[in-house]
């Protein structure tokens, strides 16, 4: 914000302002967008209904203009933030490289890792959070690096961290692969001479954030992408070896029959519930309730789908990180009849165990 800058046309505070558009933004009517704040984050949960309050950052610089970055991020890489307290002596690249692996698949891997060194620990979140805002760059800092030029220290520590990362083998979803991450972003701040803190953040490819600068002379008008710059994707399943599915006249015996790397087609209906479902399902069940739906020989799909728009069958519908249904998933497929689940990434051990016991399939 910048000190000269003159406020008009609102009342209340900027962070008012602020939280008006972001309402605004998310109910759309030509768009609505997956509501996903949730107030009174221990006890009640109770969703806000148009993702305010924003989190909001400000700072006061000279100039007479507003510069806003704008960024929209999930649970799936957010849930995988890392912060610790290293001593000053201790290896950043060896604490990053003990890490990722520990991070699981939930966030999306290809993807960006944010790194933020010193100041406190609350500031150095915030540096690996700013540093994901910055454009990809690292195939020119390799360039560089390729050509004979000097690098700066960070420059250097960046390539380091790159490679050896991408060198894990974790790749993309987990699968395995070269391509973990497709950049490393650090920024840094004088701290205390004790203290060493490290922030990790990692963004997942759907890296969804604007900038725009206001002056004062009217609304920002900011083009979409053109669908151009997308590249030509020519996909159609392998029939010959692919088993096709009829979620409709799904039976125990056939979920048993699959194998690990099966290709399966799913045709049919199938149920979508995130872990506020779950909860649900299991405060009814305790409770001695019926459900309101039969899960009989059902599939769940990990998912909560936004309305659709515009004439589209379905609003988005992208997997949740299934993890965090892991505590329910005994329940699920001992008292539910669910014989199969559908999500992103991979299961805990209690899941795992369950999966097992029940022959049941993810």
């Amino acid at each position: 914000v910048g000190m000269d800058v003159r406020w008009g046309g609102f009342t209340g505070s900027l962070d008012d302002a602020i939280n008006e558009g972001v309402r605004r933004g998310y109910n759309h009517p030509d768009n609505t967008l997956r509501a996903s704040v949730v107030a009174d984050p221990q006890f009640d949960r109770k969703n806000t209904k148009d993702n305010t309050p924003a989190v909001i950052f400000t700072e006061i610089v000279p100039g007479d203009t507003l510069e806003v970055t704008v960024a929209a991020k999930g649970g799936g890489s957010e849930n995988k933030s890392k912060l610790v307290m290293l001593n000053p002596g201790d290896s950043v690249v060896d604490w990053v490289l003990k890490t990722v692996p520990t991070m699981g698949a939930g966030w999306c891997p290809p993807g960006m890792l944010g790194i933020g060194i010193g100041g406190t620990a609350e500031k150095a979140a915030l540096m690996a959070k700013e540093s994901l805002m910055d454009d990809l760059d690292m195939h020119e800092l390799q360039a560089r690096k390729a050509s004979g030029a000097e690098l700066s220290k960070v420059e250097a520590l960046r390539i380091e961290l790159y490679e050896k990362v991408n060198a894990l083998g974790i790749g993309a979803q987990g699968l395995g692969g070269l391509s973990t991450v497709l950049d490393i972003k650090i920024k840094m701040y004088p701290t205390h001479a004790a203290s060493k803190p490290v922030a990790m953040i990692p963004n997942c490819a759907a890296t969804r954030h604007a900038h725009f600068v206001m002056d004062g002379s009217g609304a920002v008008y900011l083009d979409p992408p053109s669908l151009d710059l997308w590249p030509d994707v020519n996909w159609t399943p392998d029939y010959n070896k692919s088993k096709k599915v009829n979620l409709d006249t799904l039976t125990p015996a056939e979920v048993a029959s699959w194998k690990p790397g099966d290709t399966l087609l799913l045709n049919g209906k199938m149920l979508t519930g995130r872990d506020a479902a779950h909860k649900r399902i299991s405060d009814m069940l305790a409770k001695g309730e019926k459900l309101p739906v039969d899960f009989t020989n059902r599939v769940i799909y990990y998912v909560g789908p936004v309305d659709p728009m515009k004439g589209e069958a379905v609003g988005p519908a992208g997997p949740t990180t299934a993890t965090r249904m892991d505590g329910f998933t005994e329940m699920m497929l001992a008292e539910t009849g669910l014989i199969a689940m559908i999500g992103k990434a991979e299961r805990g051990p209690v899941a795992i165990e369950a999966i097992k016991k029940h022959q049941s399939a993810y």
